[in-house]
């Protein structure tokens, strides 16, 4: 059957590629012309547009179980040029996207027919795709340039409202799909009402001279504000041009520039450069687009390819699981067995989590001795794409230290050693006084007492020589002002990670980068991760590494058995009761008043009545949290993208106690 779906596809992209290549280079020369159209599946709708008296069809598809499925609500495509379009995107979803709704909307069938005749049975798509008037008053008046407005208000009042009345649809999933003036058009409902869709594609849009009105209309719609969720554009956004369309590169890059420079969390923008013209690159643009949308309707990532994290598409549904499934991976699954009141808040606070209300998280996962219970996907996340952790990497990278431990490459007494001990290829004779101060436990409690003015050190890190490996370190200590017992405070960063990782990098065999790999990702099934090098060429020990939710949740689970894997004494137990305490009161003044610090590791009490549970977690910028609770046999690992980042209330409100009365 697939392989029936495959022909049908090829020969659909070289019948509308060889079309393509008659026609002229803007797209707009074309001709309908021939006997009314007749495709299987393929439902021809009469409908009005109500304010503006005007006559037109809707190309209706059905899923082919569309009637057998009776409790499915459908994601919908709607595509203007709808003659034009038909065969290649029904070809398309049929073979990559099957279960959806697809909405062709055809030119005005009751104009002019002397216009008809002249220009083509397409003329209204000059009126209704267009959003400004013509400087040339005999053209404005043959085509009347500027009328989008009246054809957005059609297809919002009339086309959307009769689909969702009529056929089971998710209105959660609306997508919008224009090519050239369909492109065009896209991009003014995307700035102008942009909820009209929740994912815009938008192909070798019409916008040579649009850039300038198009930015006032994202002017209007005001900057995005991460505390107002209405200041989004909440949307998804494709974007493609062919690599002969010289003149739209600039202008279609101005366009994206405007969209990425508005930061806004809730606004995803992929662009694809596709082979050829503008007549050429359609057919390839519909099928990749096709295959991008298949990307935000499925928590299982099939792109194969790299992309950066905010290429990703938002979903446009939550994946959620209260029994997740078996992936092969290592990770043990269950059912979630709480009480049903706790089961619907959980699933509540899931609903709302995807919603916005709580800021943009990415994936929610509850573990229960030592099995994943709940599963949840929201916005970017993919339950096989890695997920950026900022700051949690420090607790990682204090799991390989206790790692290097437990296998005699240092000891418990090491902890207190002057760091620099470890270090044989450095000249203490260069260091700042006090060098000797700084321990692995200061490092690891950010006490090393490092003060390194800013400016001078941004012109150091150009000298990617001299911070070669141990260089980093000797760099840091000449820098540095003297170390005392006063510059020995708490200081979040300055260093410490690094300091860290330069040690396990000397005391290992190898290298660290290979230590990391090999004795604790691969020991515990992680393979699909990015850990990026420091400038130093040590792995970072702060920051910049990624991996999967459910790898983080095995990271928390190695806590939880208190540094075993499969009774094998993975971690030092002994570190990692150090590591997991709270030794030390973090100084940020927006930290909450309760939390304590560890090794990298946080450490805070948490209230459920009238008892009080140690709460253990890993935690990075965005959201990034694994979270421990020995006592309850609990694992919960939370990521996103937030800048605020107050999910831990919830958290604490409703998931924790969930499991207190279990």
């Amino acid at each position: 059957m697939n392989s029936i779906k495959l022909l049908i596809l090829i020969f659909a992209i070289s019948l509308q590629a060889a079309f393509a290549q008659e026609s002229s280079v803007n797209g707009n020369s074309q001709v309908a012309k021939g006997p009314s159209l007749e495709l299987p599946l393929i439902q021809v709708i009469p409908i009005m547009d109500t304010k503006n008296d005007r006559q037109y069809e809707l190309f209706i598809k059905l899923p082919e179980n569309y009637l057998e499925n009776s409790d499915i609500q459908y994601p919908v495509i709607y595509y203007t040029d709808a003659m034009w379009h038909v065969e290649i995107l029904s070809a398309s979803t049929e073979y990559m996207l099957e279960d959806v709704i697809l909405v062709g909307i055809s030119w005005q069938k009751d104009i002019n027919e002397d216009l008809k005749n002249e220009v083509g049975a397409h003329v209204s798509r000059f009126r209704d795709y267009s959003f400004r008037k013509s400087n040339k008053p005999e053209i404005q008046t043959k085509f009347q340039f500027g009328q989008a407005n009246k054809h957005l208000d059609f297809i919002r009042d009339d086309v959307i409202t009769y689909v969702d009345n009529t056929y089971r649809t998710d209105s959660n999933s609306r997508t919008y799909f224009g090519y050239s003036m369909g492109g065009e058009f896209g991009a003014y409902i995307l700035l102008s009402q942009p909820d009209t869709f929740n994912n815009y594609i938008l192909g070798s849009p019409s916008i040579k001279n649009e850039v300038p009105y198009l930015s006032e209309l994202n002017e209007r719609f005001g900057p995005f504000d991460a505390s107002n969720r209405n200041s989004s554009l909440n949307a998804n956004v494709f974007i493609t041009y062919g690599s002969l369309e010289q003149e739209m590169v600039k202008p279609i890059e101005e366009f994206i520039g405007v969209l990425k420079d508005r930061r806004d969390n809730g606004l995803s923008v992929q662009k694809e450069v596709i082979n050829g013209n503008h007549g050429t690159a359609f057919p390839m643009t519909a099928v990749r687009s096709v295959a991008w949308l298949s990307s935000l309707m499925s928590h299982v990532s099939a792109n194969s390819k790299e992309v950066s994290f905010w290429s990703i598409p938002n979903l446009n549904n939550p994946y959620v699981s209260t029994a997740p499934e078996d992936r092969k991976d290592g990770i043990s699954v269950d059912t979630l067995s709480v009480n049903s009141d706790d089961r619907n808040a959980i699933l509540n606070l899931s609903q709302e989590i995807f919603e916005g209300k709580h800021g943009s998280y990415d994936a929610l996962l509850i573990a229960h001795k030592n099995k994943l219970v709940f599963e949840s996907y929201y916005k970017k996340g993919r339950i096989n794409l890695p997920h950026g952790q900022a700051s949690a990497v420090k607790a990682y990278t204090s799991l390989v230290l206790g790692r290097a431990i437990q296998m005699g490459y240092l000891s418990m007494e090491d902890l207190n050693k002057p760091l620099i001990s470890f270090l044989k290829d450095v000249n203490p004779k260069k260091f700042t006084k006090g060098a000797e101060k700084i321990t692995l436990h200061k490092a690891l409690t950010m006490h090393g007492g490092l003060t390194i003015d800013s400016d001078e050190w941004k012109e150091i890190e150009k000298d990617s020589v001299r911070l070669k490996g141990q260089g980093l370190v000797q760099t840091l200590l000449e820098q540095s002002g003297p170390i005392t017992d006063e510059s020995q405070n708490y200081l979040y960063g300055n260093f410490n990670p690094m300091l860290v990782m330069t040690v396990i990098d000397a005391v290992v065999p190898g290298t660290a980068k290979d230590f990391i790999k090999r004795e604790l990702l691969d020991k515990l099934g992680i393979t699909n991760y990015k850990w990026s090098d420091h400038i130093s060429g040590l792995p970072e020990a702060g920051w910049r590494a990624s991996i999967m939710s459910r790898d983080m949740f095995k990271l928390g689970s190695l806590v939880l058995n208190k540094g075993k894997l499969n009774g094998e004494q993975l971690i030092s137990a002994a570190y990692l009761a150090k590591a997991t305490s709270g030794i030390v009161k973090p100084t940020q003044d927006w930290m909450p008043k309760d939390y304590r610090y560890g090794y990298f590791w946080y450490q805070t009490p948490i209230n459920v009545g009238d008892k009080s549970y140690d709460t253990t977690f890993a935690w990075g910028g965005g959201g990034q949290r694994v979270i421990v609770i020995e006592e309850l046999d609990l694992t919960i690992v939370i990521s996103g993208h937030d800048g605020e980042d107050k999910i831990m209330a919830k958290i604490a409100e409703i998931v924790i106690p969930a499991f207190v009365k279990h």
